[in-house]
Order: C-alpha cells, then sequence, then structure tokens
C-alpha cells in the first residue's frame, strides 16, 4: 500500500515553495499535489491563468446517486512584509508545538490537512460520491485562481456541500461579508502651483468624495450575524509635485457588505452619492456567503467539531473573504462552512505559524466529514 506523508510533514513540503503573491508562482506545488493525488487514484486536472499561476483541482468517486463533498484552499501566501522575520520563512522549523513559515496558518496546513484526509480514504472513495478538492492560485490578490475556474473551465463540477480550510482555530464558520473593493477617480486641470486660479484641483473634488463617503448610508438593516455593511478610505493619492495644481487624484475604498446586498445596487447609489464628476472603477468584487446555521449539514459539522474539541460551536462568521465568494457561482445554494487548522490572528503576520496539534486535529475532522457524507 502506498505511504503518503502526514499531514504536519505536507505542510512542512507546502511551505518550502515559494508561492508569495505577487508574483505567485503556484505551479510547483500544483503539481506537487496533484502528484500526490493522482498517484492515489484521483482525477487530476491543471487550470492556469498565466504562466506558472497554476491551479489543480482533483475529484475521486463514481456513485451518482450525490454529489461529491468539495474542499477548497490557496496555495499563493501574502509577501513577508518589512518587519524582519526571526525565523526562515522558508524553513519549515518545528518548536515547541509551532510549525514557523509563510503560509503555515494562512493557509497550506488548511491544504495539507484536506489532501492528508482525503489520501488516507482514497481507496474506500472510489465507488461513492466521493470528494472534490479545489486548489486554487491567486486568493490573496483577489480570487482570480477561482475566478479562472469559474469563468474559463469546466472542470469544477458540481458539489453538495463546500469546506473552505482557511484559518479558523478549528471553530466552524457559516460565512463572511463580501468584498467591494472600488477606485474613485477625479479629473482636473493642471497649472503651475503659483497660478492655481489657472486651474482645477482634483484633491479638492477628492476630498468632497471622501466627505460624501464618510456620511454614506448603505440604506440596509444590519445582519444578524455579521452587522452592518462597512466602508473604508484606505488610500487617498493625487499630483505629481508640490508647485502644480493636480489634474488627477485617486481614493481606494474598501466596502464589505452583508448576504443579501447586490453589489451593482451598492455601486449604483454610490455612483449616486458621489455625483457624475466622480469615476468608480472596480477592483475586487466578491459577494457574501452566508449558510443557515440549522442546516442539516452545518448541524453535522458542528456535532464534528464538538467532538474533536470537546466545544460546542456556535455560529460565527469570518472577517475575510475567501475563494467560495467567487465558487458560489458554480456551486451555488450549496451549505458552504469555513474550517482549518490556522491561527486566524496570524495570517499575514511576521514569524506566522500553525500548531501542530491543530493540524492533526483538522485532518481527524476532515476525514470524519468525508466518512459521513460518502461512507
Amino acid at each position: 500500500m502506498t505511504q503518503y506523508p502526514d499531514a504536519v510533514t505536507l505542510t512542512r513540503k507546502l511551505l518550502a515553495f515559494d508561492t508569495i503573491n505577487p508574483p505567485g508562482a503556484e505551479q510547483a506545488c500544483a503539481e506537487y499535489l496533484g502528484s500526490l493525488l493522482q498517484n492515489a487514484g484521483f482525477d487530476v486536472r491543471y487550470a492556469a491563468f498565466a504562466p506558472t499561476r497554476t491551479s489543480v483541482v482533483a475529484r475521486i468517486g463514481r456513485a451518482m446517486n450525490r454529489a461529491p463533498l468539495g474542499f477548497t484552499g490557496h496555495l499563493d501566501t501574502v509577501p513577508l512584509g518589512g518587519a524582519g522575520w526571526q525565523r526562515d520563512a522558508f524553513g519549515a522549523s518545528l518548536e515547541g508545538g509551532r510549525l514557523y513559515g509563510r503560509g503555515a496558518s494562512d493557509m497550506k496546513s488548511g491544504v495539507a490537512a484536506m489532501v492528508v484526509a482525503a489520501l488516507s480514504l482514497a481507496e474506500q472513495l472510489r465507488e461513492s460520491p466521493g470528494v472534490t478538492l479545489v486548489l486554487t492560485a491567486d486568493e490573496e490578490c483577489g480570487c482570480g485562481g477561482a475566478a479562472h475556474l469559474v469563468r474559463e473551465t469546466d472542470l469544477l463540477g458540481k458539489v453538495g456541500a463546500l469546506v473552505v480550510g482557511e484559518p479558523t482555530g478549528n471553530y466552524p464558520l457559516v460565512g463572511h461579508k463580501g468584498a467591494l473593493w472600488l477606485e474613485a477617480r477625479t479629473s482636473g486641470v493642471t497649472a503651475h502651483g503659483s497660478m492655481p486660479e489657472r486651474g482645477d484641483n482634483a484633491i479638492y473634488k477628492a476630498v468632497a468624495a471622501v466627505d460624501k463617503l464618510r456620511a454614506f448610508d448603505f440604506g440596509t438593516p444590519a445582519h444578524p450575524l455579521m452587522g452592518p455593511p462597512t466602508l473604508n478610505v484606505g488610500t487617498l493619492h493625487g499630483g505629481l509635485n508640490i508647485n502644480s495644481v493636480p489634474d488627477r487624484a485617486t481614493i481606494g475604498i474598501d466596502i464589505r457588505t452583508i448576504p443579501g446586498q447586490a453589489h451593482d445596487d451598492v455601486r449604483h447609489r454610490l455612483q449616486r452619492a458621489l455625483g457624475a464628476g466622480v469615476e468608480l472603477a472596480p477592483l475586487v468584487d466578491v459577494e457574501a456567503i452566508y449558510t443557515d446555521p440549522l442546516d442539516p449539514w452545518i448541524e453535522q459539522v458542528f456535532g464534528v467539531v464538538r467532538t474533536q474539541t470537546g466545544e460546542q460551536p456556535h455560529a460565527r462568521s469570518a472577517t475575510y473573504f475567501t475563494d467560495a465568494a467567487v465558487l458560489n457561482a458554480v456551486y451555488r445554494d450549496v451549505p458552504i462552512c469555513v474550517l482549518g487548522p490556522g491561527e486566524p490572528q496570524l495570517a499575514h503576520q511576521t514569524d506566522e505559524y500553525c500548531v501542530v496539534d491543530r493540524v492533526d486535529q483538522s485532518v481527524a475532522m476532515y476525514a470524519e466529514l468525508i466518512r459521513a457524507w460518502s461512507l
């Protein structure tokens, strides 16, 4: 019988791949995982939206009476940041029950756990509904790999429910807010800074727009779990030099939406508030994800978590968005749970690590969910 690595060993292997995004370069990592799964009998397909920017979809199971259980995770990581690391970011050092490296929590430990859980049951899954693993490139810069799978391929197939292995400390989350990132642009006429009356100052227009953004009313009630939608002005840029009237300014807007909000409606409402003198351009557009905590499969997930952790979960949501928001265009109306071994507070942090015990615990959770679904 073929032996495969345990989840901690596999996490260490994945951490050695430099998949920092930008530039990404997930291909080698995707192909390594694909080879493990293919050797276990999975049907493995690759999808590259650019050179070295590769996602992988792997499935096993032939039963037609039920769609497979889906798992998804991303292979890319964020940059190391400006602060110096005390450990090698790609060295996967194991110290005191912690495994260090960029992506340890977000989310190579989650990818390793779902792959190992699926590998451990591969022989039993061949004649069952089975599982589908969707391992994506370019999640960190706006879910580009998932979007490519949705728009440009037919690889996703169907799933009956979806586990998203993002870092939750093995606490199940039933959704997350959507993200609508926009760039607001104002234009003017340049002139010498000593003669501002000859120009038209784009920064002044941007400042007026920021005031309107601060006062913007979404006109929608708060969600009972996620609260109200939010708007944050994250960037403001304008001008080329101090002694010229600026003829261009841009505002970076981060809107987090709640279930039931249509992003087209939000954009139109915001455009009316800002007026015709401000141009809005979309940067990221992923809608909210939410599954009723009383959904039978979610209740089953909560039961598995309770058995493994000894703690009764209650309905909570993620603060971040995930690839599920994009994959939901294909996997529409299926229950979705965000559940992974990484530590959410360590995502994107210097000296990022995951807790070894949580990685092993997540394998047990994922395997139990697979067995309950297919065996």
